[in-house]
């Protein structure tokens, strides 16, 4: 699956997303475990949150505990829930968001693969969004997963080249 495929699968995950529970800002973020860290594949907001961007440092642990070791959606409802877990929530009100819902992809082995942030007015999510989102997300699933796997993570894309071949630029 080459990346234009991959950004209309998400794209049209967006647009599902933007019908119900509702949506301002929207990413597909990809688990990379080797780094714990959470590459952006997709955006709504590419100026503000670009392509190929990663959260690390600013990942907290009780978010990355929820979310990537116990594999259940995350809700932040206002701003202060928000800020508790997000170093750049002042960016994010800044776009007209105070909450946020983070849904895990799992792969058939029940692996997270990547996460969809989706954030919008403060006080706007509930528990009921949430399993709105979680809804779409299973809708959408196999595509999702596709996608998420069609970005490898370093470590796969070292396997898949081998450790002794040269990059272009040693050549």
């Amino acid at each position: 699956m080459n990346t234009v495929k991959t950004d209309e699968v998400f794209q049209q995950t967006l647009e599902a997303m933007q019908q119900e529970p509702g949506v301002i800002l929207f990413t597909a973020l990809q688990w990379i475990p080797q780094r714990s860290s959470l590459k952006r594949l997709f955006t709504s907001h590419p100026a503000e949150y670009p392509v190929g961007g990663e959260k690390t440092v600013e990942i907290s642990p009780g978010w990355l505990g929820t979310v990537i070791e116990d594999k259940k959606p995350f809700l932040a409802a206002d701003l202060e829930a928000l800020r508790e877990v997000f170093a750049d929530s002042e960016l994010i009100q800044q776009l007209g968001c105070g909450a946020v819902i983070n849904v895990p992809v799992l792969d058939q082995e029940n692996n997270v693969v990547g996460v969809l942030a989706l954030l919008d007015a403060e006080g706007k999510y509930t528990q009921q969004s949430v399993e709105t989102a979680v809804d779409v997300i299973n809708a959408h699933k196999a595509s999702l997963v596709q996608a998420f796997e069609a970005h490898p993570t370093e470590a796969e894309a070292l396997e898949a080249t081998g450790p002794d071949v040269p990059g272009k630029d040693t050549i």
